[in-house]
């Protein structure tokens, strides 16, 4: 069991580091996935999240520590265990972010990550499907990205009511990384009323090249470190203990959770964390697990007289003719994303750039896992896209199959409190205007007794109902301060043979969804190991 090249996650950057590393057939590489195989159909439907979230053979079920932002609660925190990671499992949405969020990474002295540098592998990743008005979209990558097909009623009216409302329309918030501000559809992973997850796009062509071995069911317990080079892995595949070793180097593309608990159960994290766990440091570096950030949505939820989901599925019957159309077709409900409708708006206009972003939905529930309410209702979702309040993960012990203490600090600086308050605000203002408010019959939550003006009440709503949307990031971050993890290049500081490849490694999150990034740091460092290589 002896590779070139062994990567630790088949997530949406793993996959990319496999294809790409394989792809001139001169390395040898393995590609280890602690969950099974994406043969789930309900992983390729897209709208199976429903299915998969939850699903403990499909999904980590990560939970909170009870969080003081959240007035004491604990919440699920999905994280795919698949091939494909959590682009088998997400809701589809694809958002590469700002220009600007690259160019900070930059200007904190990341050489090679401003937007003009990771832009081309944005490119290199993807085949737009919509109308090719500018030459930021990709034409012949693997990764298919598409326009919304399915379109609701609700959805549009929302999108009007935001322009009567006085902000503007954008309907390629992608095309453009400098002006991603205003209100349209989602672009979506999708191909052909399929979900295109990264092991879709990157594996299932690759499957078939000798010199790529995917390892299924196969859970790292711990780098091997070698006079501060990384060897390979320990790992336990069906019940049996295994080592890899890796001839070159080992990449970990395990995730936000699951990269920083392998670094710290091989000894490199925070010596003062570790040592009490009988944990032998290797390296003391005090970033591993730490730098933790998510983005928090609040969901407020207005019932309609308009057609929705929720009604559209409620009986056997209705459920059966979409799943008909679906086989039939590939179109209707079930090819629906997470969301459909978005828009990146600012609750400040002196602002350089939008600091929200709302989820449109078409349905409500309380949780993606219990389904739709009985009623027929929208939620406007929204979220903080740059929030200052930082988190941690800590190891409860040294055994590889305890999941992480993961505090994630919500709501902790006046600033993210005062912006998840405005976009409350600005999603229960623009439901006042037309063509949307005629079809309201009621604001389900947070409901009229939380008045518009009020922030403590509204703030306190939040804390009480506010939930994940699925993008923790940060906790191996790229830089060279004292709390960096790894460098421009992806490697871990002090420790040889070893890159951390996955959204860990960003030193500030995305302003927006996080799988387009993901995809687009497998691409990149996929360049670096090979140019190291050669």
């Amino acid at each position: 069991m002896e590779f070139d090249f062994v990567i630790v996650g088949a997530g949406s950057a793993g996959c990319a580091v496999a294809n790409r590393l394989s792809e001139n057939g001169r390395y040898s590489v393995a590609l280890l996935e602690a969950g099974g195989k994406d043969s789930n159909p309900w992983i390729h439907i897209p709208v199976g999240y429903f299915k998969t979230m939850g699903n403990p053979n499909t999904d980590w079920q990560y939970k909170t520590d009870e969080d003081p932002g959240l007035n004491g609660r604990s919440i699920p925190w999905p994280r795919g265990k698949v091939l494909g990671g959590c682009s088998s499992i997400n809701g589809l949405l694809y958002v590469r972010g700002q220009a600007e969020d690259f160019d900070g990474w930059r200007q904190m002295g990341n050489a090679g990550w401003g937007w003009d540098d990771v832009l081309p592998y944005f490119k290199r990743a993807e085949t737009w499907k919509g109308d090719p008005s500018t030459d930021e979209r990709g034409t012949d990558g693997p990764l298919s990205v598409s326009p919304t097909a399915l379109k609701r009623d609700v959805v549009d009216r929302w999108l009007d009511a935001a322009e009567a409302a006085g902000y503007k329309r954008n309907d390629d918030y992608n095309g453009n990384g400098h002006d991603q501000e205003g209100v349209g559809y989602f672009q979506l992973t999708l191909n052909n009323g399929r979900r295109c997850s990264s092991a879709a796009a990157y594996l299932k062509p690759a499957r078939s090249r000798q010199n790529l071995e995917i390892i299924t069911h196969t859970q790292v317990r711990k780098l091997n470190i070698v006079e501060g080079r990384v060897t390979g892995v320990d790992a336990v595949t069906k019940g049996k203990n295994i080592t890899i070793n890796a001839r070159k180097e080992v990449i970990l593309s395990a995730g936000a959770i699951g990269s920083p608990q392998i670094l710290m159960l091989s000894g490199i994290g925070q010596a003062d964390d570790l040592a009490p766990l009988g944990i032998d440091v290797i390296k003391d570096l005090k970033g591993v697990g730490k730098n933790l950030q998510d983005h928090l949505q609040a969901r407020p939820i207005f019932k309609t007289n308009l057609s929705t989901i929720n009604i559209e599925t409620n009986n056997y019957f209705k459920q059966g003719m979409i799943a008909l159309q679906y086989a039939l077709n590939r179109t209707g409900p079930m090819t629906m994303a997470a969301s459909l409708g978005t828009g990146f708006l600012k609750t400040d206009e002196r602002l350089a750039t939008p600091d929200i972003q709302f989820h449109i939905q078409p349905f409500s529930a309380t949780n993606a896992v219990e389904g739709p309410h009985k009623f027929s209702a929208f939620t406007a979702s929204v979220l903080q896209m740059r929030p200052e309040s930082a988190g941690e993960l800590k190891l409860k012990s040294a055994n590889y199959l305890d999941h992480p203490e993961i505090h994630p600090n919500y709501l902790a600086t006046k600033l993210d409190q005062d912006t998840i308050v405005k976009g409350i605000q600005i999603a229960r203002k623009i439901a006042q205007f037309e063509p949307l408010k005629q079809h309201i019959t009621e604001e389900y939550d947070p409901g009229y007794e939380v008045a518009m003006d009020d922030y403590d009440a509204t703030l306190n709503w939040a804390r009480n109902t506010s939930v994940t949307i699925y993008h923790p990031t940060g906790t191996c971050k790229m830089g060279n301060d004292p709390m960096s993890v790894v460098d421009e290049k992806l490697k871990v500081h002090g420790i040889e043979g070893l890159r951390v490849a996955d959204c860990s490694i960003m030193p500030i999150i995305t302003s927006g969804n996080t799988n387009a990034p993901a995809i687009m740091i497998g691409e990149k460092v996929s360049d670096m190991v090979l140019e190291d290589a050669a």
